[in-house]
This record gives structure tokens, C-alpha cells and sequence, in this order.
């Protein structure tokens, strides 16, 4: 039976929302992203976010209802994030979501966020089962086994850091703004000066990450060099343009070469394996989906990520989730509650 979606994202620190019609797909998107207001912390405040939240999720809820030239009355289904994330975000988004449902008396369906980032590639691309997905974002790294809609593996995930945490971590240690990701991919010639490649990391025989120990090797690295001050916590180069990109570039490869890595060595156990996607905020980044795609083509299997405006946080994605869970009956009640 035909029905439309309305979704709302609000997991970290961008206020989204969008409406998906099942015949007709993808009919809005709107977004409004907190950057800006936490840039002069180096990092997402939680508290902030959750303000922002509250004082924007009704302006673009209704502009994603414009957009798509529906109501609520015309909504048949409210989707939204009930987990992970910042709780403190997670709340405003839920219990305005609930609020329409039992006020219009519209079904409810909760959406785990990484989910949608795993599906948020067939937006736009047809993507075969089964596949490998690589989720990289500022708060999760994890490798999946994805057989169909909704029937996904966890393989491998980070056990301490996510991949867009140490990029937003080492830009800060040498005194680039927040976010470092774009920053960094910027900066960076796509060479290695230096080996950070050797830093302590999960063994090479699992398909787990570990990122929390490239930020130490970097540090070690520059105050060995004699550009960090340890007692002051002090970059000593902050104006020397040509050794941040030295370190961004050497940071990229690196990472670059951790996610090959893991990608080559999940395909061997998995032979079945029809295509490989590349989906979360790290997506964005050019350089490592050109090094992802050189491992697909290699192998002779398509390589498929989302556009950029997809690769972020967004409520198209959760409402594409919502949009198969609804063709399986998987509706939520009014208790439904957040997972952090």
C-alpha cells in the first residue's frame, strides 16, 4: 500500500528532515548544520546541540513539508532517530516525532542511525546484495556484511575511536579548525612524509579498527621533530602552512591504507560479496573513496557511496529505512524510547 514518510534526523549536530513517498521517492531533504556554533569548541558541545535542536526541528520540519508540497494531515508515517547518538539530540527529535504521530494519529517507526547510513547509497544507486559497507563518520566506524534490506552483519567496528574522530583529533594538534576532515583532505598532496603507519592498532588478522592510538603516534612523532610543546600542549609550527601538510597528507594515506586494509582482508572470507559501499561524513572525502574504488575494480565489483549531501547526516537516509521497514510491518509504539 502506497505511503509517505516523514522523517527527522537529529542525532548529533545537524537538524534534518525529509518526506519519501514509496511510488514516487525521494520528495525533500532539508538540513541545517550546528558547525558554525560549535567551531570555537574544536568539537560538537553537547548541551549546545541539543538547544539548537530545540529552536530549529519546527522551522525545518515544516520547510521539508513545503518542499515536498505536503502536510502533516497528507503524512502517513513519522520515522525517526531513536538511536545512537548525543541524548540530549536524540530526545528532541523523538519526542517531537512522537508528538505529531499521536497528535495526527500517524504511525510511528524508529530508525537506528547507522542503519541509515549503510542504506543511505541506494538513494540515488541500485546496489546488489550481498554487499560490504564501510561506515566512517565523526562518531562510528564499522564494517558490514549487508544480505538485504534490513539484514545487515556487523564484521568489524573501531574499539576506541571512530576514523573522523582522529581526523578532527590530529587537525586540532596541529592548529586546524574544526571540522579537520575537510581540512585535511584539502591540505593533504595524497603522499606520505611520515610513517604514522606503525602506530599501535588492532591486529591485522581481525576486521576491527582502532584509531585511538594514531593521534599519540602523531604527537610522539611531532614532539620528537620538535614542533609540540608537551607542558604547554603547544603546536610550534601553527603558521607553517607546508608541515600541516606534511601531517594531513601522511594522516590520509594512513587511513587510507587502514580502510584498504580491512576491506581487502573482509573479502576473502566472503566470496559471495557482489559490490562494496563507502557511506558516513568520511565518504566525502575523494581521496579515500579513489582508494576504495582501486581495491573494487581490482577485484572486478562495483564500488558505490552517496553523494556528499547524502554521505553526512541527513533525514532522506532515515527515511528510506523507514520507507522498506514499513513494507515489513516493523512499526514502533508511542513508549519507544532512545538507545545511546
Amino acid at each position: 500500500m502506497p505511503h509517505k514518510i516523514l522523517s527527522i534526523e537529529t542525532s548529533c549536530d545537524e537538524t534534518a528532515a525529509a518526506v519519501y513517498e514509496s511510488e514516487k521517492g525521494l520528495m525533500s531533504s532539508v538540513l541545517f548544520s550546528q558547525v558554525e556554533q560549535h567551531k570555537k569548541f574544536g568539537g560538537v558541545v553537547p548541551e549546545l546541540a541539543s538547544r539548537s535542536h530545540i529552536e530549529k526541528i519546527s522551522t525545518i520540519v515544516q520547510d521539508a513539508l513545503k518542499q515536498a508540497n505536503s502536510t502533516f494531515e497528507s503524512i502517513d508515517i513519522v520515522a525517526v532517530t531513536n538511536s545512537p547518538g548525543l541524548p540530549g539530540s536524540l530526545l528532541v527529535g523523538l519526542c517531537f516525532a512522537k508528538s505529531i504521530a499521536w497528535a495526527k494519529n500517524k504511525k510511528l517507526i524508529g530508525v537506528n542511525h547507522v542503519e541509515g547510513h549503510i542504506f543511505s547509497s541506494f538513494l540515488e544507486q541500485n546496489v546488489p546484495f550481498p554487499h560490504l559497507c564501510l561506515v566512517a563518520s565523526g562518531g562510528h566506524t564499522s564494517l558490514c556484511l549487508v544480505k538485504d534490506f534490513g539484514k545487515y552483519e556487523v564484521i568489524g567496528k573501531t574499539l576506541d575511536d571512530a576514523a573522523g574522530e582522529a581526523f578532527d583529533k590530529i587537525a586540532k594538534l596541529i592548529n586546524l579548525p574544526y571540522p579537520g576532515g575537510p581540512i585535511i583532505e584539502n591540505l593533504a598532496t595524497e603522499e606520505r612524509f611520515y610513517d604514522f603507519f606503525t602506530y599501535p592498532r588492532s591486529n591485522k588478522k581481525t576486521l576491527n579498527f582502532s584509531f585511538s592510538g594514531l593521534k599519540t603516534a602523531v604527537l610522539y612523532d611531532l614532539v620528537k621533530r620538535g614542533h609540540y610543546d608537551m607542558k604547554t600542549k603547544t603546536f610550534l609550527n601553527s603558521k607553517d602552512t607546508a608541515l600541516q601538510k606534511k601531517v594531513a597528507s601522511s594522516l590520509l594515506v594512513c587511513i587510507g591504507d587502514i580502510f584498504c586494509e580491512k576491506i581487502e582482508l573482509a573479502l576473502k572470507p566472503y566470496p559471495e560479496v557482489k559490490a562494496v559501499t563507502f557511506a558516513g561524513g568520511v565518504a566525502c572525502n575523494k581521496y579515500l573513496k579513489q582508494r576504495i574504488s582501486k581495491i573494487c575494480d581490482n577485484k572486478n565489483i562495483p564500488f558505490f557511496a552517496p553523494s556528499p549531501k547524502f554521505c553526512t547526516d541527513n533525514g532522506a537516509m532515515i527515511a528510506f529505512v523507514a520507507q522498506y521497514k514499513a513494507e515489513q510491518n516493523k512499526f514502533s509504539n508511542l513508549e519507544l524510547d532512545i538507545f545511546t
